[in-house]
């Protein structure tokens, strides 16, 4: 029997949800002192690109990985940036807002899922953005799924 538990991507809303989120995410991000300089030379599309990237973790379409090239191209995002420790904690905060805001379900288990997956994320991007850091062996983009990474997907 196959299992019915919605993935993170579906319980969330679906790829409408997270392009509602990532918009007024970035419109924050815009008007923000810490995070604006990082992200001046953000392109209008960059909010879909995020969304269509976080819709994958969260176990939707491989879209991104079909349409912009995967782990890979997101990390070569991230390359030299040099991220602050303060600068990503302003990131957490501000989606954190942005959930709110779009009205992203709010029960415990989504919430800790999604939530476990920003801080991860955000600290694998700060991490890869520092000077001398050499590319990654790591492939495909890895799914999270309902409180941790799926099995297997290390």
């Amino acid at each position: 029997m196959k299992d019915k538990t919605p993935t993170l991507y579906e319980w969330a809303g679906g790829a409408e949800a997270l392009e509602r989120l990532t918009e007024d995410f970035y419109r924050r991000v815009r008007k923000d002192e810490l995070l604006a300089p990082l992200f001046q030379h953000m392109t209008d599309d960059h909010p879909q690109h995020v969304a269509t990237f976080i819709g994958e973790v969260l176990g939707g379409p491989e879209r991104y990985t079909e349409d912009h090239g995967g782990y890979p191209h997101m990390v070569s995002r991230h390359r030299g940036r040099a991220v602050k420790p303060e600068q990503r904690a302003r990131w957490v905060e501000l989606m954190l807002e942005a959930m709110d805001a779009v009205g992203l379900p709010e029960d415990a288990e989504f919430r800790s899922a999604f939530v476990g997956y920003i801080e991860f994320g955000s600290r694998r991007a700060m991490a890869n953005s520092q000077p001398g850091v050499g590319p990654t062996s790591r492939t495909t983009i890895k799914k999270w799924g309902w409180g941790e990474a799926l099995p297997g997907d290390d």
